[in-house]
Formats: C-alpha cells, structure tokens, sequence
C-alpha cells in the first residue's frame, strides 16, 4: 500500500488502518494472555506434585547468628519455604504479609522458613533493620540450585513452596504471594 499523504487523507484508507491496528492490537493482546494463564498454570498450586524432596530434607543451612540448621527438624508439620533476596523488590514486598500468617499460625503448627538467596552480610544488614518472627537462613547461591530442584526452573524470585504435615507438596509459586493465597492453605 503506498502511504502517500493522499492516500492517507482518504477516508478509506485511514479506516483500513485503524482496523489493522486493533486486529494486531487484540492479536497481540491474546498473545499475552495466553502467555499469562500458560504462566500461570505452571506456577501456581500444585495439589500432585512429583518434587523431589530429598535435598530439601539432606540441606544444611546457617542462621544469620552463625548457629547451623538441619532441615530434619522441620519435617512432620506444614512448612511454607519462602526463597528471597534483600535486593527483590517482591520478596521485600511480601515479607510482611509471610510474617503475620507466622504470627497467626504458628500456634496451630504451620513454619515458616525464609531461604535468602544473597550474601551473609547483606542479609544481617537487611534484618537489622526489617525483623521478621519466622527463621530466615543463609542459603547462598546453593538456594537457587535448590530452588530449581524443587520446582523453580526459571530461577525466578521470589519463589514459595508449600509442604503438608505428611511432606507432600501443597503449593508452589513463583512471584509475589497475595493473602487470598495464603488464607486458602487454612
């Protein structure tokens, strides 16, 4: 099609243009979201998941403190595994909203254990500063290695995973948690 400015000043051809725009606009859109939901699907709750949760059970990590971790001692009751980073805009963002479901259930036998996926000191500095009542461990760059063995083959954070009392996994998500996620584990 020549676009001259005549052609252009035709009503036709103006219309004909506008109607190629919102076609590849809608294909576009649907691209997306098809993309989105196909995202979504994949990460979203898992009521029969094949993981592997062997390494989870055979890790060690450290306490901020220094003091070692054996993930052993949190078998047995439900568990809410949170990978983060100090420099994670959403692990920041969802901190608080992971702590007060701690603070509200742990009573009724749920755990919460922060894995941080950053440096020693940058996450002593971070908890100086924001304190949160669930354990946060140092898992390094061996986090992300975990994490993709536990279900997050995109490395993305931050990433939640989600176990049964009888270690067989719930949920598991990569991104930002929302309450309505949360409340729906109760």
């Amino acid at each position: 099609m020549n676009k001259t400015p005549e052609s252009l000043s035709n009503p036709e051809s103006v219309d004909l243009l506008k109607n190629r725009r919102w076609i590849l606009g809608g294909v576009a859109s649907g691209a997306l979201l098809a993309g989105s939901l196909a995202s979504w699907f994949r990460f979203s709750s898992s009521k029969t998941s094949s993981v592997d949760l062997q390494p989870l059970w055979n890790s060690t990590f450290e306490h901020p403190n220094g003091q070692s971790v054996d993930w052993k001692e949190y078998r047995g009751r439900p568990l809410i595994v949170n990978f983060w980073a100090t420099w994670c805009t959403p692990c920041v963002e969802e901190m608080p909203l992971i702590d007060h479901f701690y603070k509200e259930n742990v009573s009724k036998g749920w755990q919460v254990v922060g894995l941080a996926i950053d440096q020693p000191s940058k996450v002593r500095s971070f908890l100086a500063q924001h304190s949160v009542s669930y354990p946060i461990l140092l898992a390094g760059l061996g986090g992300t290695e975990l994490g993709e063995l536990l279900g997050n083959d995109v490395g993305g954070l931050p990433f939640t995973l989600v176990l049964r009392a009888d270690e067989s996994v719930l949920f598991k998500k990569i991104g930002k948690l929302r309450q309505e996620e949360l409340s729906s584990l109760l």
